[in-house]
């Protein structure tokens, strides 16, 4: 009888010095309460500009009708260090069109394992959305950088630190109904980093966002981050 033999681990793109120095990534989506208004460039640059400017060092957008040309205008723009990507892509040939934007990261709501595979081949690190245990490891073995929980709000910080006791070796960020309140709360949990959305972004990219308070949620989340235990 002869076995199969084991397959080495794939070679899996890094995480962002970004997202490894502050532990806080920021979604960039209008609220769907104004689904209808599409983000200008000018106002997702202020965001992004404000966010950067009080210690967020990792900015995903959100799908939208320009996301392309508001991901090539922020990377021809932003300071070095600060990692850049698409949230939700939900196939591979759009991991090849982002990475030509600009991009130095996907997400993506489920494993897909061509878009990681896409990622990898396109030196991009993929962080695929996964919640149970299985589609923990499977993710993890298709060799993205890490598993991003999802959506993470409805399950709590104790079932990502029971995920970490069974799968101690896969680092999860967690997405998906986070808080600026919780986010130290997820990182004590044992979270590589978290996804954080609307909770932060509040109406910056809307006519007349308050970028002031957007600042000041920022402040607050990288605090907490840079408070939590590693």
């Amino acid at each position: 009888m002869t076995t199969e033999p084991v397959r080495p681990l794939p070679n899996r793109a890094p995480m962002g010095s970004g997202l490894q120095q502050t532990r806080i990534a920021a979604v960039l989506a209008v609220s769907s309460a104004a689904e209808q208004h599409l983000p200008c460039i000018p106002a997702v640059a202020a965001a992004a500009d404000t966010l950067v400017e009080n210690g967020v060092r990792c900015l995903a957008l959100a799908p939208a009708g320009n996301t392309l040309r508001i991901l090539e205008h922020l990377a021809g723009r932003l300071p070095d260090g600060v990692d850049l990507g698409l949230a939700s892509l939900p196939a591979p040939e759009d991991v090849v069109r982002a990475a030509n934007a600009g991009a130095r990261f996907v997400m993506s709501p489920h494993v897909a394992p061509d878009v990681v595979h896409a990622a990898r081949g396109c030196g991009l690190a993929s962080y695929p959305g996964a919640m149970t245990p299985g589609e923990v490891h499977l993710g993890w073995r298709t060799g993205a950088t890490a598993v991003q929980l999802f959506p993470a709000g409805t399950l709590g910080p104790s079932y990502l630190a029971t995920l970490r006791q069974a799968l101690p070796d896969i680092p999860l960020i967690p997405g998906g109904g986070i808080s600026v309140d919780n986010v130290a709360g997820w990182l004590a949990a044992g979270a590589a980093a978290v996804v954080v959305g609307r909770s932060l972004l509040g109406d910056a990219l809307l006519p007349g966002g308050d970028l002031q308070s957007l600042g000041l949620r920022a402040r607050l989340a990288c605090d907490a981050a840079g408070n939590a235990p590693c």
